[in-house]
């Protein structure tokens, strides 16, 4: 599975969510990303992708392309 399918795949389970609604998914623009949400996204994302975030990247992380651009950081391409 490529790095851009586990990060999808995060996203739809954590969210409850089809695969097509991700591409302008931001922070509180649906009901499940609220600050809990957003909590276990982080720490799903962290696991799946073996990282420790930065208190202020895990707080800008507010949108599905801001994601893949931090993740960027960790060398995680996607």
């Amino acid at each position: 599975m490529s790095n851009k399918d586990k990060y999808d795949k995060v996203f739809v389970e954590i969210f409850s969510i089809e695969k097509d609604s991700l591409s302008g998914l931001e922070y509180n623009s649906i009901p499940q990303w609220d600050s809990v949400g957003h909590m276990a996204l982080m720490a799903e994302l962290e696991g799946v992708f073996e990282i420790m975030m930065e208190m202020d990247e895990i707080i800008g992380f507010n949108s599905y392309k801001k994601g893949i651009e931090t993740l960027n950081k960790y060398n995680i391409d996607f």
